[in-house]
C-alpha cells in the first residue's frame, strides 16, 4: 500500500513538472516563437549561405530596398542608396544587428503563432518609415565623414531619415573593411548604439534647469572676458562676449556664463535634469534599444562641473535620445517615441493593424519647453542665419565637442521645426567635423531643405 502511495506521489510530481514545463514552453513560444522560427539555422527561411530567403523591405513610398529574386537577395539598384540605407536595411552577413534583415527577420518571413513558419517562404512586405531619398541626401551631405543624421516626426514617431556613416555597399563589401580606418565602426548604427560628448547642445539642459531653479534668471547678467576660473580650472570660451543676459549668453553659446550657471545649480540638480530629459534612458525603437547616455555629475569638482555644464568632460549623450528631447521641447514637454516600422503587408495583401503612437513621459514642463523653444529660435535668427533654412520656423542649438588628443572636435546640430505640417525634430553629428553650426548646421540645412521644400 505504501509503495502505491509513494508511486502516486511521484506520479503527481512528474505530472506537475510536466504541466509547469508545458506552461513555460507556451510562454516562451508566445514571446520568442518568432525568433526561433527566424533563426539562421532554419533552412526553410535561409539559404545555404545563411541569407534570409524571403520577405521584401521597402521605404515609406514603396521603393524596394531589398527583396529576393531568382532565389537571391538583392538591393536597390543605386550603390549610394544602398550605402545610405545600409544600417536600416541590413547586410547579407548579419554583421549589422539593427538592420531589418536581422532585427525584423520574423516579421519579414511571415511567421505567425497560428501557422508558425509554414508557407513563410513567400514572406511579408515590411515598409519602413524612412524615405530612401532623404537618406540618400543625408549620406551625401555628410561628405564622407563618420557620423549620423536623423529626422523624425515628433507627433507620430515616424523616423523619416536615419543614416549612419561610415557605410559600404552590401553587394560589394570592401575586402579591407576590418583593417581600413576609413571603415572603422561601419557595422555600428551610431544613431541607436553609440554615445558621444555632446558639447554645447547640452546647454539646452543646463538652460532648462536654470529657468526652473534660478528665480532671478532674467534680471541677471554675466560678463565674459574669454575665460573664467572656477575652482582652479580655467573654462575657456569661444569668444569675448562682454556683459550679457541669459538670452544673449545662450545665443552666444557662452561657456563662461553657462559654466558659472552650472556651478551655481550644482551637480545633483544638473544630473537630475539630464535624467528628466531622458538622456540617461534607453528607448525601444520597435524593439531596437538605444544606448544610454551618462551624466555622473554629483561628485565632480567645481571646475569639472563647469565643463560638464557646457557639455564637455565626461558627459556622453546618445543621438536618438537627444533627438527625442528636441521633439519634447517642440511638443510642449512630451514627444512620440520613435519607430522605424510603418506597416507590414502579408502575401494576400492584407496590411497589419494600425500602429499606436507611444509617448514619452514629461521630459520638461510646458512653460519651460515654450521658453526654450523661443530662445532656440532666437539662436537661428542671431547666430546661425535664418536664410540657411528657407521656409522653416526652425529652433536649433549647435555644439562643438572637444574630444582630446589633438583631434578635430565633433560637430553637432540639433533642433526642430515649429510647423503643424512638418512637425520634425532632427539631430546631426559629424565626427571630428569641426564647427557645429558651420559643418553640422550645413548638413542639417541641406537635408531639411529636401524634406520640407522638396529640393
Amino acid at each position: 500500500m505504501k509503495k502505491i502511495e509513494r508511486r502516486a506521489v511521484v506520479c503527481r510530481i512528474l505530472a506537475l513538472a510536466l504541466a509547469v514545463g508545458l506552461g513555460v514552453f507556451l510562454i516562451r513560444y508566445f514571446i520568442d516563437g518568432g525568433s526561433w522560427a527566424s533563426s539562421a539555422f532554419n533552412r526553410h527561411l535561409y539559404d545555404t549561405n545563411g541569407v534570409l530567403a524571403s520577405g521584401t523591405v521597402l521605404d515609406r513610398d514603396g521603393d524596394v530596398l531589398s527583396t529576393v529574386e531568382d532565389g537571391q537577395r538583392t538591393y536597390y539598384d543605386d550603390a549610394d542608396v544602398r550605402k545610405a540605407t545600409l544600417h536600416v536595411v541590413g547586410d547579407l552577413q548579419g554583421n549589422i544587428g539593427t538592420g531589418a534583415l536581422n532585427a525584423f527577420a520574423d516579421k519579414l518571413t511571415g511567421y505567425s503563432l497560428l501557422n508558425g513558419a509554414f508557407g513563410a517562404q513567400q514572406g511579408n512586405d515590411l515598409y519602413l518609415t524612412i524615405d530612401a531619398r532623404y537618406n540618400y541626401e543625408a549620406y551625401r551631405a555628410l561628405g564622407g565623414h563618420a557620423g549620423t543624421v536623423a529626422v523624425y516626426d515628433y507627433q507620430t514617431g515616424d523616423i523619416l531619415c536615419l543614416v549612419s556613416a561610415p557605410s559600404y555597399d552590401p553587394l560589394a563589401v570592401p575586402q579591407d573593411i576590418e583593417t581600413n580606418e576609413r571603415y572603422e565602426g561601419a557595422y555600428l548604427n551610431r544613431f541607436l548604439s553609440s554615445t558621444f560628448t555632446p558639447g554645447s547642445v547640452f546647454k539646452t539642459v543646463t538652460l532648462a534647469a536654470a529657468i526652473e531653479e534660478i528665480p532671478d534668471l532674467d534680471s541677471r547678467t554675466w560678463t565674459c572676458t574669454g575665460s573664467v576660473d572656477i575652482g582652479g580650472e580655467t573654462i575657456i570660451c569661444s569668444g569675448t562676449h562682454g556683459e550679457q543676459d541669459i538670452g544673449t549668453a545662450f545665443a552666444n553659446s557662452c561657456n563662461v556664463a553657462f559654466a558659472q550657471i552650472g556651478q551655481e545649480l550644482g551637480g545633483s540638480v544638473l544630473e537630475r535634469y539630464a535624467e528628466k530629459a531622458g538622456l540617461t534612458d534607453s528607448y525601444s525603437i520597435d524593439g531596437l534599444p538605444t544606448a544610454k547616455g551618462t551624466f555622473s555629475l554629483e561628485t565632480l569638482t567645481d571646475g569639472q562641473l563647469g565643463w560638464a555644464a557646457v557639455g564637455q568632460g565626461q558627459d556622453l549623450v546618445n543621438p536618438a535620445a537627444l533627438m527625442v528631447y528636441m521633439g519634447a521641447i517642440a511638443n510642449g514637454g512630451r514627444a512620440a517615441v520613435p519607430r522605424i516600422i510603418e506597416r507590414i503587408v502579408g502575401p494576400l495583401g492584407l496590411p497589419s493593424l494600425p500602429r499606436l503612437t507611444h509617448k514619452t513621459g514629461t521630459l520638461l514642463s510646458r512653460s519651460t519647453a515654450e521658453r526654450l523653444a523661443d530662445m532656440m529660435a532666437d539662436n537661428v535668427e542671431k547666430t546661425y542665419g535664418a536664410g540657411r533654412f528657407p521656409g522653416m520656423d526652425i529652433c536649433a542649438k549647435s555644439g562643438t565637442a572637444e574630444v582630446g588628443d589633438g583631434k578635430t572636435p565633433h560637430a553637432w546640430f540639433a533642433g526642430f521645426l515649429r510647423d503643424e505640417d512638418a512637425p520634425y525634430a532632427f539631430v546631426v553629428l559629424v565626427e571630428n567635423g569641426g564647427g557645429g553650426s558651420s559643418v553640422a548646421g550645413t548638413v542639417a540645412s541641406q537635408v531639411l531643405d529636401v524634406i520640407v521644400n522638396g529640393y
